[in-house]
Formats: structure tokens, sequence, C-alpha cells
């Protein structure tokens, strides 16, 4: 049928914001008493015959069609429409098709500069880190640098040449306190997604980790060991660690495959980006009344026109 979408979209009309339409109601008694005190007919009523009087005023017959309080009516009204966000169909959401955020928790400690990872533990984890960037392009990815005290370098972007940029900075000595405050790196991490409210997984570059009690975040946890493929997964540190904070633990390797198991469990921990479909917003259309209160400002510029 012809009229379906016509009539599917009356359906769904509303205002996202109708509380603003009760500014109609001061707009039409202000027009009215605006009118009443314009009236010089009714001041003489009761005083001149009706069939005389409209012979005694000036324009006794009619009014303009178009008053400059007609026309400040009409304006308010439509004013008032368009701030209350007429709608009648709804738009994808931005974040509909969008993958799921993480937050890199990298270790910046004296221990990273060991060699046993060509060049460094440290340089070793960035390159690991600039691959799966490049994996996940377009993913919202945060940094977290951590020594003695934890230190967010960056929230959540889709930008990962920034991402790569701010870890190449960090060095040891940078590090305002050395320690190993796992901890609460992973709790700022943690904090971090929640405050995007777009939830996500943690991935943490360690090659080494302290005691820790159970200590799961509320988000899924991935502990990248930063050592030999031979000695990740007999380092007692890294095992109690990933135990305590509900981790996964994934081992260094040669070639990009582990690159490849962290793209993959990053897709897929945590609760699902929203469907197609799903997560739509009511698109507002308040915006395309603008021209026409524009038109209805320039008839200000008339000459002659006043209200008071």
């Amino acid at each position: 049928m012809s009229g379906g979408p016509l009539i599917e979209s009356l359906a769904q009309f509303h205002f996202l914001r109708p509380w603003w339409l009760l500014l109609a109601a001061p707009a039409f008694g202000l027009w009215a008493l605006q009118r009443r005190a314009a009236d010089v007919a009714a001041r003489w009523r009761r005083a001149i015959d009706p069939v005389l009087l409209r012979h005694l005023i000036v324009d006794g017959g009619g009014r303009r069609r178009a008053s400059p309080e007609t026309l400040l009516l009409a304006t308010w009204i439509v004013g008032a429409v368009a701030v209350a966000g007429p709608s009648w169909r709804q738009a994808p959401s931005p974040f509909a098709q969008a993958a799921r955020p993480a937050m890199f928790v990298l270790k910046v400690t004296p221990s990273m500069l060991e060699r046993d990872l060509a060049p460094t533990r440290l340089d070793r984890a960035r390159q690991k880190m600039s691959d799966l960037l490049r994996l996940r392009e377009g993913a919202p990815t945060g940094l977290v640098a951590y020594a003695g005290s934890a230190h967010l370098v960056l929230p959540p972007t889709s930008d990962g040449a920034v991402t790569n940029e701010m870890a190449g900075a960090l060095a040891p000595d940078l590090m305002p306190r050395q320690g190993d405050a796992l901890a609460q790196a992973v709790t700022l991490a943690a904090a971090t997604l929640k405050h995007a409210g777009q939830g996500g997984s943690i991935l943490i570059f360690a090659d080494a980790a302290p005691a820790l009690q159970n200590a799961a975040p509320g988000a899924p946890v991935i502990l990248f060991a930063m050592l030999p493929q031979a000695r990740a997964a007999s380092d007692p540190s890294l095992a109690a660690a990933a135990s305590a904070l509900h981790a996964r633990l994934v081992a260094t390797t040669l070639d990009d495959g582990d690159v490849a198991e962290l793209a993959q469990i990053l897709a897929t921990a945590g609760p699902p980006p929203p469907a197609p479909g799903e997560g739509e917003r009511w698109e507002e259309a308040g915006y395309w009344l603008t021209p026409l209160l524009a038109l209805m400002v320039l008839f200000w510029f008339r000459r002659g026109w006043a209200l008071a």
C-alpha cells in the first residue's frame, strides 16, 4: 500500500522533550491580551451604535492578516515545537556495530628491560601491542602503565597510532615509584572501562606478578606473559596472579600466533556489542524547522512593524 510508510511514521510520531510544548500556553495568553488591547472598537461599543461605529473607525472593517502579534505567536509555537524534539523514526546507534573495547595494562619496571626477549621484554610488549592494535583496527583501546603505582595514560580511543605513540614513550625511569602495583592497575583499568560505559576486557603485559588475593575486577582479564615461551607456563607468580584475577594466561610466541589468539579472545570476551537493529535511538527532526523560523524572523525587518 502506497500510504504504508506515511501511516507508520504518523503512528510513531512523538516528541522527545514534550514539556517544552507548555511554552505554547503563555504564547496564546499574551497573544489574546495583545489582540484585546489593540482592539480600538471594543472601547467604544458601549457608547456608540455598532452600525455607526464601523464607519467612524479607520480600518474598522477588519485587521491585517499578518499582524506582528500573530507572527510572534506563530514563531513562538514553531520554536517550541522545534525544541520539543519531534521524531518519527529511529537511527542506528553509533555503537551498534562497535568492536569490544579493551584496556592494555603495561608493566614498566626495570625487570621489563631484561633481554631474554629481544630486544627487551618491554620492547617486545610494545611490538605485540602494535600488532594487536593492527588486528583490532578501529576498536577502542586504552592504556594504563604501572610500576609501584598505576597511572592512566590514555582512555579508550579508536586511534591505534596514538596508543602506540604513548606506549613507546614509557620507560622505567619515568615512573614515579618502583614496585609492582598490579592490583591497583587492574582496578584503574576496570574503572576506566566502567566510566566509558561500553564494557570491555583488560589485557596485562607483565613478566611477573605480586601475590594477589581474589581480585577479580568485574571485567574479563587476559594475562600476557612477557617471558620466553618455555618459562611463561611454569612461572608461579604469573599462574597465581591469573588464578586470583580469574584471568586467562597467554604465553609469548616467536610468530604472531599469540597476537592472533589475543585478538580472538578480546573479540569474544565479555558481553556482546549491540546487534544490528539494537541500541537504536530516536532521530530528532526539530532542526528541519530552523529555515522556517529564519524566514519568520525576516518579517520583523518590515518597515513600521513594532510590538509593545
